[in-house]
């Protein structure tokens, strides 16, 4: 419940049609469950207290008695438990009979939603037993408690807020729960009794996830399951949990009726936050009913994704990985065909990003129609360049059809540091950087002298990290990596690996190879300098980077959330000193993300200054 994080339930008991009695006892066992294994929100079928398939019986007094005397034991079982629960039953109200959803905590009735859609078509009758409610809220007098379909009801101590539709209400095209968000709930509870028939749970899963997308809410569907009649529909008990468009849990088919999920509605508030054409607020008649959970922090359920930007399943990575390289190539061969260039200027180091770039340069010339020879491939060794590297640009450069070149920069980087005073031995940050700045002069230069597009390298999480040179290698006329965070630039070059045979062994290479900028002196191919042993490893950087800017979130919960991702591969004090690293680095380097140059966003996490990512310079960290 802590960070924004909540555990809930969808359940299915295994009822019989008119037991109203036995029913109760299955539910509460079921919430018995779901407290036990720290549930904050149950949501139970539709009209489960009497079976969905009762039919006529509906119209017996004694069955709408029973359930009403049924609903009273359960509500007196949830008192001293802490727990929200929504459960399906039948009410009445004026002469006329519902099928509701109660919500219930705490010893008392919070509030009655009524089902304001009635099917009454195909295997679906329940206009003969049920009436539909589309007037104003009403007041249930007998449970004294709010009684319509504009009810919220949240959280005191906390960011919970829920509201209830019932089934066929999520199946029309002027849903309940479209309000219901916009008048500011997170989740969603539908009690349902959807039958099955085949293919309807491709619909139903992909309806639920739907909702929950559009909504920016989370979504718990709980379905009826065993114990309905089968005179002429079968119930699979499908009960999906689904969190801004995520199928989060999911039961199986006539196996799993309950399953549980931890959601984050810190994240859900985010979305709706940042996004202008929320208008989440109040709501002309909404009434809002307030009820309190014990506040604790929640023992994750899943183990957080370790890699956020890269899918796991590698039938979706590749996917991935082609429509982002797509991406990356229609904007820069957008860029060449709009200014009227030809050609375009790689600096290739043999290191992952300017492989990539390389990649993408050709990829762009191709689609442009030119031949790849208006590529030039520059290497610039120096003092820190290794024989591995500087083998692979160029094996890579030739193999591709690229012009390649190679201009050794040595000499003039010692120049100019006699120039400015400095002995040119001592390894600090001018000596290195000196480097890097003579190398983005030597681009522009051959650039400018072909009517080139000077192609940076750098990538996201480099950016995120100001590691990077000023007026250095940070800067091009088109950054391709600027929103590729470096655990996806590995994982791009690796599908291109698969992808291209003759370049398979040399990307392979590429790889293997640690990671480096390779400024400092060295022999042979031994590398001297791994950033990862500097700043700290790529895949927790990328990590933080993710949580940071997609979700908003704190210094602690990152660290929280990496706890449980890394468990058993870095240890707390590891994450600890990393993640200061990172916030450190992160804000301290804002002057060189504001002047950024122009590049492809692929994805929902970029740092651009003219769109996703605007911050001051001198800005106080912010943890």
């Amino acid at each position: 419940m802590k960070d924004g994080i909540f555990r809930v339930a969808a359940a299915t008991p295994h009822i019989k049609p008119g037991d109203c009695a036995g029913n109760a006892e299955k539910i509460m066992a079921l919430m018995t469950r779901a407290e036990d294994e720290g549930a904050s929100v149950l949501v139970l079928p539709e009209l489960c207290l009497t079976g969905y398939t009762a039919g006529d019986l509906f119209l017996l007094d004694s069955l709408i008695s029973g359930a009403e005397e049924q609903l009273d034991r359960i509500v007196d079982h949830t008192e001293g438990r802490d727990i929200v629960v929504v459960l399906g039953a039948p009410a009445m109200m004026r002469g006329k009979l519902y099928s509701a959803a109660y919500v219930i905590s705490r010893g008392r009735v919070l509030g009655v939603v009524p089902k304001k859609h009635v099917p009454n078509y195909s295997e679906f009758y329940e206009a003969r037993m049920f009436a539909a409610y589309d007037g104003e809220n009403d007041f249930d007098e007998r449970l004294n408690c709010p009684f319509g379909t504009k009810l919220i009801f949240r959280m005191k101590n906390g960011p919970l807020s829920i509201a209830a539709e019932v089934c066929e209400d999520l199946w029309v095209p002027d849903s309940p729960s479209v309000e219901h968000a916009l008048a500011g709930a997170l989740v969603i509870c539908n009690p349902s009794a959807s039958d099955e028939t085949i293919s309807k749970a491709d619909y139903r899963r992909s309806l639920v996830a739907m909702q929950s997308a559009k909504l920016c809410c989370a979504y718990v569907y709980a379905d009826a399951g065993k114990g309905e009649s089968t005179t002429d529909t079968v119930y699979a008990g499908h009960n999906i949990i689904a969190e801004n468009g995520r199928i989060a849990a999911e039961g199986k088919l006539f196996e799993d009726e309950f399953i549980i999920s931890d959601i984050d509605l810190a994240h859900l508030a985010h979305d709706r936050r940042r996004m202008t054409s929320f208008a989440c607020g109040r709501r002309a008649g909404y009434e809002e009913i307030t009820f309190e959970l014990e506040e604790r922090e929640t023992r994750l359920t899943e183990r957080p994704v370790k890699n956020p930007f890269v899918p796991a399943a590698k039938d979706e990575l590749d996917r991935r990985a082609e429509d982002i390289l797509r991406l990356q190539t229609a904007g820069l061969a957008g860029r060449l065909m709009n200014c009227g260039i030809k050609r375009c200027v790689v600096g290739v180091s043999g290191g992952l990003d300017s492989t990539l770039a390389l990649l993408v340069a050709v990829r762009a010339t191709d689609a442009a129609g030119l031949p790849r020879k208006n590529v030039t491939a520059v290497t610039m060794p120096c003092f820190g360049t290794t024989g591995r590297t500087r083998r692979n640009a160029e094996a890579m450069s030739v193999a591709l059809g690229t012009d390649f070149r190679v201009v050794d920069i040595g000499e003039s980087v010692m120049l100019h540091l006699r120039d400015i005073g400095h002995d040119g031995k001592t390894t600090d940050i001018a000596y290195e950087n000196a480097q890097a700045r003579e190398r983005t002069q030597v681009l522009f230069d051959i650039a400018n002298m072909q009517g080139a597009v000077l192609v940076g390298t750098g990538d996201l999480s480099e950016l995120a990290l100001g590691w990077c040179t000023y007026n250095g290698d940070h800067m091009s006329s088109y950054a391709v990596n600027a929103s590729i965070p470096k655990t996806l630039v590995r994982r791009l070059v690796a599908y291109e690996a698969e992808r291209l045979p003759g370049l398979r062994d040399v990307l392979r290479d590429v790889l293997d190879t640690p990671v480096s900028p390779e400024l400092l002196p060295t022999g042979g191919d031994v590398v001297v300098q791994p950033t990862e042993e500097i700043i700290g490893p790529y895949e927790l950087h990328d990590f933080f980077l993710y949580h940071l800017i997609r979700w908003g979130s704190s210094a602690r919960k990152i660290r929280r959330l990496a706890l449980a991702a890394f468990e058993g591969e870095y240890d707390e004090a590891t994450i600890d000193k990393w993640l200061d690293v990172f916030f450190r680095r992160f804000f301290s380097s804002a002057f060189k993300r504001n002047c950024l140059p122009d590049g492809a966003k692929v994805g929902s996490v970029s740092l651009s200054p003219r769109g996703d990512w605007r911050m001051p310079s001198d800005a106080a960290v912010i943890r």
